[in-house]
């Protein structure tokens, strides 16, 4: 943990820092109020609760989390920033306080937070994989479940990343079982998406590829973080460069191949014009090459011991290195065709139906493509 004390970091970067985070925890939290209102009074007539959109009951307990959490790591801030300037020691081991109290403090937000960038592409991908197997969403109501399970298990399991900071064995026991325990509505979810293309009319357009590539690399991240709880196995992969393949299989993997598909599913509905199809799976086939190219040798990496947040690394692990240094620099660069397919298709190009793909379902598909201005005049009613 960095020393954050006056002391060592007498500069003002600290403390704009910890303004940063009360400014960013009033948005938060303002908006997600904003939601759960919003959600909870303002439905058409007719949508009940369990008929909500999936993306909807993710964002509704996305909200839910924010609420519950910021306000924590707000509060470790303001202790942090007491701790410079107001004569108190919550952190100061010399004076009888505790960093390790920072640490507990910041993670009991930041697991929860891995869940609230999470949800929303969770709650996409059912749609649009159900859209593309001419099904309807398979296990809604275990999804719903799921989503709630998780929310739950999200704030009782902070403490899995800090298995090497002296935790009683107990408080480790715990901590490992109960983060395994997120292994089982997560496992839900995955075999709910595996269900929606099974036996399915599938179709492979541009949404549809990112979305199986969401289900593929959100998989192996899921996998490999099965295995990181085990107190053991913590002990000798923790802050190694296995934890940065990990993290980066369930983050990008989980959660920007789901905000691309969502953003090609419903970019034709936005513009009124359909996208180049080709360059859309020529952009999934680039960023899915490249982004395995860039952490699997990561992954191995931490294998063998390569410890991450340290400048230079022993002569081994050069090569695989360079490689995932190279994927990483075109990973980047692919995603300026995303900027290009996106521009293109707002200037023009084969117009959009409606509907839009066949097998779509929702209300923003019975309207023209883009919806216009003041789209119902009168709410319509959900049957």
């Amino acid at each position: 943990m960095h020393n954050t004390s006056l002391d060592l970091q007498s500069g003002i970067g600290i403390d704009f820092a910890i303004f940063t985070i009360h400014l960013l925890g009033l948005s938060s939290v303002s908006g997600a109020i904003n939601v759960v209102v919003t959600v909870l009074n303002m439905r058409a007539p007719g949508m009940t609760l369990m008929k909500m959109p999936l993306f909807v009951w993710a964002w509704l307990i996305t909200a839910f989390m924010l609420i519950l959490a910021m306000p924590v790591f707000s509060a470790a801030a303001t202790m942090l920033l007491t701790d410079r300037h107001f004569g108190t020691h919550f952190f100061d081991a010399a004076n009888g306080g505790d960093p390790i109290l920072l640490q507990h403090l910041i993670w009991f937000f930041g697991h929860p937070e891995v869940y609230i960038v999470l949800l929303p592409a969770w709650g996409l991908i059912p749609h649009i994989l159900a859209t593309f197997s001419r099904k309807p969403v398979y296990g809604y109501k275990a999804q719903v479940y799921a989503f709630w399970a998780i929310c739950f298990l999200s704030f009782i399991v902070w403490s899995h990343h800090m298995l090497t900071s002296g935790l009683p064995l107990a408080a480790e026991v715990y901590f490992m079982y109960s983060t395994m325990a997120i292994s089982i509505p997560t496992s839900v979810l995955v075999f709910c998406w595996l269900g929606a293309i099974w036996r399915g009319a599938m179709t492979f357009e541009t949404p549809m590829l990112f979305a199986l590539g969401f289900v593929a690399h959100f998989g192996m991240g899921a996998l490999t973080g099965l295995i990181l709880p085990a107190v053991a196995v913590n002990a000798q992969y923790h802050n190694s460069y296995v934890i940065v393949s990990h993290f980066h299989y369930t983050f990008f993997g989980g959660g920007i191949f789901g905000m691309m598909a969502a953003a090609y599913y419903w970019l034709p509905k936005f513009t009124g014009h359909m996208f180049d199809e080709k360059l859309g799976r020529l952009h999934f086939w680039l960023t899915t090459i490249f982004f395995n190219m860039t952490f699997i040798p990561q992954w191995f990496d931490g294998l063998g011991g390569m410890p991450r947040h340290v400048a230079d690394y022993a002569l081994r692990f050069s090569a695989s290195n360079f490689i995932s240094s190279v994927g990483a620099f075109l990973l980047g660069l692919t995603q300026l065709l995303l900027v290009y397919i996106v521009f293109k298709c707002m200037r023009g190009g084969p117009k959009a139906t409606g509907q839009v793909w066949e097998g779509a379902r929702g209300l923003e598909f019975t309207l023209p493509s883009p919806p216009p201005y003041h789209t119902f005049e009168t709410p319509p009613e959900v049957k």
